[in-house]
């Protein structure tokens, strides 16, 4: 038959594990949590065996954390690892990378996210840790109770990353796991006592014997934490970006041709794939387009702008279709040519979206790709990424007049209500520069062109990739007040003022124009990384325009007199000298020649084009979370979890034995009159044994068997004290809980309630952690040598 101590190490095991299953819907594939199982069985073995022995608590939790560490270990770093079991500096290092690892990908990916090592380290590793609390709390120190609080962290962080909160259905298995282990906590503890026998009938309006009351504490105990359960994720504020945004952005699983796909900015994917020193080369083109400085590609479009950055919207995917239709906007009367272009991506390279020319009209790839049909952009699924990638795209070259976008109606309304749309946070000076810079413009071409040569030509903008204009609402206002910065800040920027005054506005990102080569291919490199922002003109469609100094090539279509080309346009280098439009279009206007022989010229990298702190919180941000809710419940509950355990551990002994019957009865006596005292009942230090129990009688109005319990408890309180040889007595416990009821009985609800949430005697807490300094300095104090003796005498 199993024991008590098994029963709650299993329960505790199995109520972690339902508790972790909150996670499931936030990564796929769902395997991690047969790993974590298993892992966790073998903790909890460790446990069970380490009690069994016995081993000390201390020493039993330090085998547990020793042989998690080594299971990790074997899973995650053995290639690391000493005999490849043992985690020494590598293996450590290493841990520290892969973590760093999972905070990019939780900030990168959302929900589901798919299941990276670093990803599923955290996973693990935290269902551990907490699975290692609750085993310590319930079995290895007897309470139950207490474990419910790193139960409900695990849960709240799943509910706080869910997408639009967590099902109903996590929260009964979480629920129902905690219930479980108390009830086995009680179950344990009766079982002390004897046989449980759990049909015996009652009157109506009987008392529930003395033996039951744990079982009813617990359930008291258990409803009061699932009540907080339910409110305290709605209390914690929410955190957006990445994977930890409410919204549920980022790539769908999908199914056939379904699923979603959102505001996962692609600049971390950039940043994280493109973030070195050299300019290596990410892609190479060859393409059918006459005027290769205009072959820009667009790997995605982000049309969601919240104050602080640009992002994708949520938009539905769907399976690649075989030919795309016409794009948006587009309409008969402006010229366009289809060309073909081939695309082969470096092995290192891995890209989430599909870089491609826009508009697109049709892809040759290989893969599992989803189309998303308003930004016209592909996607990989199911962690399809572009290593490798050899791939076809038949694009449209739109060729539209200058004439033709002054002369475009005005869009639809329910376009301008989704691609003008601005944050209220948005500072004025962002308004009103727009409208100085347009003013005199009659159309919404003029004042577009106007905005982007204020920011190549007349607006004394410098490009500088050193420049750190921070991030949130302020950005774009510091960016125009020092007039300093690189491709995110001038297409954001143009963007957002665009949009101020009317214009359908959104930013593209991907790679400006590379560098041709010899055999007639096009080298695309890290420097070529770029942002850009995209205007819509009903019967053109979405627009490029190229705000960022020194960078890409201008518009045609916004140049007064494209046929001109004695004199050298300043915003276009790249066709003022080809051979080195991708060599530095990254350079600071500073670079010496030297400088950029020797590479050593600041490049920016997609790192140099995100936001600081704009992509949301990480890995750390989210355990400090959990530990603040964690703080949050312990603090107001910290009383009624000290005293539940020290009702525990008083009632907890039997005094069987001449040994222990002396602090087994004053423990009995001490929990007795700590009960009254919380039911108003103050103690007097002056009266004695019998006097204290006749005042807890009067003052509670006990009568019958809760008297009589009183007094016996007194009466060998008095034995103890008096007799030569005190004799074990039996049933004091019961005693205590059958005068305790009895107690609380006498008293209103609130009083009860407060007994429970705020219990008086709590304030005993310090006088014990003073008497615990004392004992301790003593022993320090007696084990220090006494240097002031005379060394004959030391000797």
């Amino acid at each position: 038959m199993i024991s008590g101590r098994a029963r709650l190490t299993v329960r505790a095991w199995a109520a972690t594990l339902l508790a972790a299953c909150a996670l499931l819907p936030l990564v796929e594939p769902a395997t991690w949590i047969l790993q974590a199982a298993l892992l966790l069985a073998v903790q909890a073995g460790v446990g069970a065996a380490a009690r069994r022995v016995p081993l000390g608590r201390p020493l039993t939790i330090l085998a547990q954390v020793v042989v998690t560490l080594l299971l990790l270990t074997l899973l995650f770093a053995r290639e690391h690892a000493v005999a490849g079991l043992i985690p020494g500096p590598d293996a450590l290092r290493f841990f520290g990378e892969v973590l760093e690892q999972g905070g990019n990908d939780v900030n990168r990916y959302a929900i589901p996210a798919p299941l990276t090592d670093g990803i599923r380290l955290m996973l693990i590793g935290g269902v551990l840790v907490i699975g290692l609390l609750v085993d310590a709390l319930a079995v290895t120190f007897r309470s139950a109770a207490p474990a419910g609080l790193p139960l409900l962290a695990l849960y709240s962080v799943a509910a706080g990353l869910a997408d639009n909160g967590i099902d109903w259905l996590w929260f009964l298995l979480a629920a129902a796991g905690y219930l479980m282990l108390l009830l086995a906590e009680g179950r344990d503890r009766l079982s002390q006592w004897g046989r449980v026998f759990g049909g015996a009938a009652r009157t109506r309006g009987a008392e529930t014997p003395g033996a039951l009351a744990p079982v009813r504490s617990g359930r008291r105990i258990g409803a009061l934490a699932l009540g907080i359960a339910l409110v305290v994720p709605l209390a914690l504020p929410a955190m957006d970006g990445g994977l930890l945004d409410p919204a549920g952005r980022g790539v769908g699983a999908g199914s056939g041709g379904g699923g979603t796909i959102s505001a996962v900015n692609p600049l971390v994917s950039l940043r994280d794939s493109l973030n070195v020193n050299e300019d290596r080369q990410v892609l190479s083109v060859r393409t059918e387009l006459a005027n290769t400085s205009d072959l820009y590609l667009r790997i995605v479009s982000l049309d969601d702008f919240d104050g602080t950055t640009w992002k994708p919207s949520k938009r539905a995917i769907t399976q690649v279709p075989d030919g795309f239709p016409i794009p948006p906007g587009l309409g008969p009367d402006v010229a366009r040519a289809e060309v073909g272009t081939m695309i082969s991506t470096a092995d290192w390279y891995g890209q989430d979206w599909l870089p491609m020319p826009y508009p697109p009209s049709s892809v040759s790839v290989r893969g599992d790709w989803r189309y998303e049909p308003v930004g016209m952009t592909l996607v990989g699924d199911h962690g399809q990424n572009t290593r490798g990638l050899t791939y076809e795209v038949r694009s449209l070259d739109v060729q539209p007049t200058a004439e033709q976008l002054a002369d475009a109606p005005e869009p639809s309304s329910t376009l301008l209500r989704e691609y003008t749309e601005l944050p209220d946070s948005l500072p004025s000076v962002v308004f009103s520069t727009a409208r100085e810079v347009t003013e005199g413009a009659r159309t919404a071409y003029e004042q577009a062109v106007a905005l982007q040569e204020y920011f190549t030509l007349n607006g004394g903008f410098e490009y500088d990739t050193q420049v750190d204009v921070g991030s949130g609402s302020g950005a774009i206002a510091r960016f125009l007040r020092d007039k300093e910065g690189f491709c995110v800040h001038f297409s954001f920027a143009m963007a957002s003022m665009a949009r101020s005054l009317g214009i359908p506005a959104r930013v593209a990102v991907g790679f400006a124009p590379g560098t041709p080569q010899a055999d007639g291919s096009i080298s695309v490199g890290l420097r070529d990384a770029h942002a850009w922002p995209e205007l819509y003109f009903e019967g053109v469609g979405w627009t490029r325009f190229e705000p960022t100094p020194t960078r890409g090539s201008t518009p045609p279509y916004t140049v007064p007199d494209t046929g001109n080309e004695a004199v050298p346009d300043p915003a276009r280098p790249s066709q003022a000298a080809p051979t080195e439009s991708s060599a530095a279009p990254s350079q600071s206007s500073e670079c010496s020649a030297q400088d950029k022989k020797l590479e050593a010229c600041d490049s920016e990298s997609p790192q140099a084009a995100l936001p600081a702190g704009g992509d949301g919180p990480n890995w750390h941000v989210v355990l400090l979370w959990a530990l603040a809710g964690l703080l949050v419940l312990v603090l107001p509950l910290a009383p009624m979890l000290w005293r539940t355990r020290t009702r525990a551990v008083r009632l907890g002994g039997h005094g069987r034995s001449e040994a222990d019957a002396v602090p087994h009865v004053l423990a009995v006596w001490e929990e007795l009159t700590d009960t009254a005292w919380d039911h108003g009942i103050p103690p007097d230090e002056s009266l004695t044994p019998r006097g204290a129990a006749d005042r807890i009688v009067r003052s509670g109005r006990l009568e019958g068997d809760a008297a009589a319990s009183v007094h016996r408890v007194a009466g060998a309180v008095e034995q103890v004290l008096y007799a030569p040889r005190p004799l074990p007595v039996m049933g004091l416990g019961d005693d205590v809980r059958r005068a305790s009821a009895a107690v609380r009985a006498s008293v209103s609800r609130r009083t009860r309630l407060r007994a429970v949430l705020a219990p008086r005697s709590a304030v005993r807490v310090v006088s014990a952690v003073s008497d615990r300094w004392v004992a301790l300095r003593d022993r320090l104090t007696a084990l220090r040598p006494d240097w002031h003796l005379p060394s004959r005498q030391r000797g």
